[in-house]
């Protein structure tokens, strides 16, 4: 079994469990206090917001829909096709398309890349999910979707976030009820290196133009009610002008 077939089931054997109500996944916060930050760093760096928009590893379609009332055409894409039934059951006005895409297969991105030409891409919390052999493939392949005039935003955990996540799975009490079905299917969290994300994609030849650090809310809360969030650091990156 393949590293990408064995990651693929355990994202569909979680989706196929996750409940449908909002907030019930650990990182299915509200659009708020997530896309909606994230918009307001990468929105200066796009040069043609007309582009479609790519949702990659979109899950359940909650940032999706947002971004879908922020751009002409999103298309939300996943690995697992049970995440994408999430999400056109809670979009039965079809604001947003839904694909299923390999986005570490480069043959699936230059599929995606001619039908949409080129793209804007949204992309939370992926690459530090993915098996470490998959990463640059993954960063090559928004390369592909960007073509010359696209710009991703991509956040992910920061180095600074796995000692906070070893604590609450190491919690004497167990761990957190949204985060234990993620430990279960077999996807926790990987160490991915601070300095390692903006080397993927300048190896894949793109350009990082802006980065930050911004936490990353959950929907989970602490023992004392405080909503749990993740030391999480941003980038936007496209061809250099």
């Amino acid at each position: 079994m393949s590293v990408t077939m064995r990651y693929r089931e355990a994202w569909e054997g979680f989706w196929r469990e996750a409940p449908d109500d909002p907030g019930a996944v650990f990182w299915d916060a509200d659009p708020q206090v997530t896309a909606a930050l994230h918009l307001a760093l990468y929105e200066p760096h796009v040069t043609d917001a007309g582009l479609p928009l790519v949702d990659l590893g979109c899950g359940n379609g909650t940032q999706t829909r947002f971004l879908a009332g922020r751009f002409r055409r999103v298309v939300g894409v996943d690995l697992a096709a049970a995440a994408l039934d999430h999400a056109r059951r809670a979009d039965p006005a079809g604001q947003a398309e839904y694909q299923v895409l390999d986005a570490a297969e480069q043959d699936a991105a230059e599929t995606l890349h001619a039908e949409l030409g080129d793209a804007n891409v949204y992309m939370r919390g992926v690459l530090h999910q993915c098996e470490p052999v998959d990463r640059q493939p993954l960063a090559d392949a928004i390369a592909t979707l960007l073509g010359e005039r696209g710009r991703v935003f991509l956040v992910e955990l920061s180095e600074a976030a796995r000692p906070v996540i070893g604590g609450l799975a190491q919690s004497p009490s167990g761990p957190p009820p949204k985060l234990a079905p993620i430990l279960r299917h077999g996807i926790a969290p990987g160490e991915v290196a601070d300095d390692a994300v903006p080397g993927y994609l300048r190896a894949a030849g793109l350009t990082v133009l802006a980065s930050g650090e911004l936490p990353l809310t959950t929907t989970e809360s602490a023992p004392d009610g405080t909503r749990i969030e993740l030391p999480s650091k941003w980038l936007v990156a496209g061809r250099a002008d």
